[in-house]
């Protein structure tokens, strides 16, 4: 019903057309049983020959005018169809980017593919196919029997009743076969899940020599997804052969019963003719009606997928009433923040209060919520407690697409689109002149490697980066957000796969030539990447263990100070061997 409401009904004027021209084609498939009669009776019976020309022309307008009118009726559902699922596609992929981030955690790739694949499709031959010929045979059933009715309302009595047992199955078939359908949807999307993680992540598996056991766990899914059909196969092969032996059954009563009519003279041999043809006609459409409820039982599963996602509001959205300002200073407090992350606390009570153009750095050890901690800022998460303002507004008042298009992040999973290099560069900001692009690449110390290539900036980089290395990723990725030009600058672990010196560089280039009001974090492990922030940031637990600049947290001789001995003990004790 939703399917109907939301997408069919609007179309409803281009559903005139072809409906019009199936309308045609059926009326001239009607009467061209009863223009058999009227040979049978007229012309063959009583030897009126001088109808024999008139009929056989109307034969032959009808097939004409059925040929011309079929083509469009074709032609035009399937347009319509096309359409619907293409809204459809697109309604359910700009519904997907509207989504939170913890939506995407605890949900697989593989099944959001399956919905805008396989259930999509499902529902285009569903409207393509299926509904053209719901609306085809019913209307084809009504006017068979009216004309059946016409003709004999004995015979034709007798050939409705006999169906009734057919309609009655039809409906308990397609009650059945509903919950099998979904459970196949389900099963599909888990194969496309399994196939998608398992080709995207193929060199870790070889890395690892883990082909068996991949193949297994696939193997497994299929054989779910082999089980599932076979019940399918079961329950329609307990219903469909009692069906057609009904449906033959129903044109053994029109025979013996309008047999007996003829003999007895009740309805003439043409009538008869005539009955044998529409009775045809109303098997054909209560079979028809048997193999459109299983493609009705899988439009219901697939369209219950696909309104799940439709329906699903986001839960973090801007308001009506949101903050959109002109510029963006980069002023960021944290007051009293705590987050919540599948039931469990990853931030507590978290007191921050960033000056815009501050360099801050972050530092603490695996899951300690540095990541976390710098989601917040552009609201991918909502807080549990607590409130975030940049340049004193909560975020929450913010409109999200001012908020994040002044934002330039490059996150921990570096993520680079199979496209050229200047393209995924241009993606943060599509402006850029070709004199820009160089020049952030060479910022993030990346034109080097760039120009080594054999087409350089239009190198056609695989998925995920595939062919280049994890540094020139990262760079890449930090070239991309600094292209953007915004006042607010994440790097979360942004050169984690950099060596020292390639490091050292960017950090230099990105303090002499960063934007003297853009606020900067960069979450680091080593000393020489984070000892040069105006706000240093140790964090364990959840909490800010300590805080101040690289001065300041030596002479606490806290956490910081331990992990600067540690990472330049060699140091030291080379210093005093030469003293």
């Amino acid at each position: 019903m939703e399917l109907f409401n939301k997408y069919i009904r609007k179309h409803y004027k281009s559903f005139i057309i072809p409906i019009l021209s199936m309308i045609i084609c059926i009326i001239g498939d009607t009467l061209s049983p009863y223009i058999q009669k009227l040979l049978l009776d007229n012309v063959f019976s009583k030897g009126n020959a001088s109808l024999l020309g008139k009929l056989l022309l109307l034969l032959f307008i009808i097939s004409a005018v059925k040929a011309i009118f079929a083509y469009y009726k074709e032609y035009l559902f399937d347009i319509i169809s096309a359409d619907i699922t293409r809204s459809i596609r697109s309604d359910l992929f700009k519904k997907i980017q509207t989504f939170e981030f913890s939506y995407f955690d605890n949900m697989n790739t593989g099944e959001l593919m399956s919905r805008i694949s396989e259930d999509a499709d499902i529902v285009w031959q569903t409207i393509s196919f299926g509904l053209r010929l719901f609306i085809e045979n019913l209307i084809y059933f009504l006017l068979s029997s009216i004309v059946m009715f016409y003709l004999s309302w004995k015979l034709a009595l007798a050939c409705i009743v006999a169906l009734i047992p057919i309609a009655y199955l039809t409906i308990v078939l397609q009650k059945k076969l509903s919950p099998n359908y979904e459970a196949l949807s389900d099963q599909t999307a888990e194969i496309n899940s399994t196939a998608q993680q398992n080709i995207a992540g193929v060199r870790l598996v070889k890395a690892f020599a883990r082909e068996k056991h991949e193949i297994l766990k696939f193997l497994n899914t299929n054989k779910e997804y082999y089980s599932l059909n076979m019940k399918l196969a079961r329950t329609n092969s307990n219903f469909l052969p009692l069906i057609d032996f009904l449906t033959n059954l129903s044109l053994a009563v029109m025979v013996i019963f309008g047999g007996y009519l003829a003999i007895v003279g009740d309805i003439t041999l043409g009538t008869l003719l005539a009955f044998s043809s529409y009775i045809l006609t109303l098997v054909g459409c209560m079979k028809m009606f048997g193999n459109l409820t299983t493609l009705l039982a899988q439009n219901k599963a697939s369209a219950k997928k696909i309104f799940t996602i439709l329906n699903r509001d986001s839960n973090i959205v801007s308001n009506n009433d949101c903050y959109k300002p002109k510029t963006v200073k980069g002023h960021i407090e944290f007051k009293n923040v705590s987050l919540k992350y599948n039931n469990e606390v990853v931030l507590n009570n978290i007191n921050i209060d960033i000056p815009a153009g501050s360099t801050v750095a972050i530092m603490g050890t695996t899951g300690s919520g540095k990541t976390s901690l710098l989601n917040l800022i552009g609201r991918y998460y909502d807080v549990l407690d607590g409130e975030v303002l940049v340049d004193g507004v909560n975020i929450k008042k913010w409109d999200l697409n001012t908020l994040r298009s002044n934002m330039s992040v490059v996150f921990q999973d570096t993520f680079l689109f199979s496209d050229t290099i200047a393209n995924n560069i241009r993606f943060s900001n599509e402006e850029i002149s070709d004199e820009e692009l160089v020049k952030v690449s060479k910022e993030a110390c990346a034109y080097n490697f760039i120009t080594s290539l054999n087409d350089g900036f239009d190198t056609l980089i695989g998925e995920r980066g595939l062919g280049l290395s994890g540094g020139q990723k990262q760079r890449l990725a930090i070239a991309r957000a600094l292209a953007r030009k915004s006042n607010i600058l994440i790097l979360d672990d942004a050169t984690s796969a950099l060596d020292m010196e390639t490091e050292f560089t960017l950090l230099k280039n990105l303090k002499e030539n960063k934007n003297s009001e853009a606020t900067t974090f960069i979450v680091g492990h080593r000393i020489s990447a984070v000892k040069d922030a105006d706000i240093i940031l140790f964090m364990e637990n959840g909490h800010i263990v300590e805080s101040g600049n690289h001065e300041q947290l030596l002479k606490k001789k806290g956490y910081y100070y331990n992990i600067y001995k540690d990472q330049f003990k060699d140091f030291d004790e080379l210093e005093s061997e030469v003293v």
